[in-house]
C-alpha cells in the first residue's frame, strides 16, 4: 500500500507537466511551420514573417526547455539518475536562459504592432527577465552546493517557462463565450497564468520537507 501511494503521485507530476506543455509546444511547432511555409501576410502573422528570428529562437529554445525540463523538475526521474539530471541540466539551463531572454527580445521586436497594451508589455518583459534570472540563480546555487536553493530557483524558472500552458486555461472563459478578451481581458488572463504557476511553486516549496532535497551522490559529483 505504501508503494502505491508514493509512486502514483510521483508519476502524476511529469504526466501533468507534459500535458501542460502540449499547448505551447504545439503552438510553437505550428508557428515555425507557418513561417517556413511563407504564407500570405495577414495581420496575425505579419510580425513573424517580417522578422522571424526572435520568434524562431524563442520557440525552439522554449519548446526544448519545457520538454526536457519535465524530467529535471520531476522528483522520480531525478532520483533515478542524478548523473542524467546533471548532464541534462547543462542543456536545459542554457536553453531556459535563452528562452527567457528571447522572450524579452520577442516583446521588444514586435511591440510596435502588438495590441496587448503597456501593462502586458511590462509583464512580458518582467516574466522573461525573471525566468532567465531564476535559472541563473539556480545554476549559481548548485555550484555552491546549495541544493535546496538550486531546486527552488529552477522550479520558479520552469514555472514561468511553462506559463503559456496555464494561460491557455485562463483564456478559456472567453473561448467558451466565443468572445475576444480585449486588452484588459488578455492582460488579466496572461498575468493570471504567470501568477498561478508561481503560486503553485511557492506553495509546494513551503510544504516540501527539507529532507526531500538530497546531496548528490559521489557518482553524480564526479561527472565533469
Amino acid at each position: 500500500m505504501t508503494n502505491t501511494s508514493t509512486s502514483r503521485p510521483a508519476w502524476l507530476v511529469p504526466v501533468g507537466l507534459i500535458i501542460l506543455c502540449l499547448v505551447p509546444v504545439g503552438a510553437g511547432i505550428w508557428r515555425v511551420a507557418q513561417i517556413a511555409a511563407s504564407p500570405a501576410v495577414t495581420p496575425d502573422n505579419a510580425r513573424f514573417l517580417d522578422d522571424p528570428l526572435p520568434a524562431i529562437v524563442h520557440i525552439v529554445s522554449a519548446c526544448v526547455f519545457c520538454i526536457l525540463g519535465v524530467l529535471q523538475v520531476s522528483r522520480a526521474p531525478r532520483r533515478r539518475s542524478l548523473v542524467w539530471h546533471r548532464l541534462a541540466g547543462r542543456v536545459v539551463a542554457p536553453l531556459g536562459v535563452i528562452a527567457g531572454v528571447s522572450g524579452v527580445w520577442l516583446t521588444l521586436a514586435y511591440w510596435t504592432i502588438t495590441r496587448d497594451g503597456p501593462v502586458l508589455f511590462g509583464l512580458r518583459l518582467a516574466a522573461g527577465t525573471a525566468m532567465a534570472a531564476c535559472i541563473v540563480a539556480g545554476v549559481v546555487a548548485v555550484v555552491r552546493r546549495d541544493l535546496a536553493a538550486h531546486r527552488a530557483w529552477m522550479l520558479r524558472g520552469y514555472a514561468l517557462g511553462i506559463a503559456a500552458g496555464t494561460q491557455f486555461f485562463t483564456h478559456l472563459p472567453w473561448v467558451v463565450l466565443d468572445e475576444a478578451p480585449g486588452q484588459l481581458g488578455t492582460t488579466l488572463a496572461m498575468g493570471a497564468g504567470w501568477a498561478i504557476n508561481l503560486a503553485v511553486v511557492e506553495w509546494h516549496l513551503r510544504g516540501a520537507p527539507s529532507s526531500s532535497v538530497r546531496a548528490p551522490t559521489k557518482a553524480a559529483t564526479s561527472v565533469s
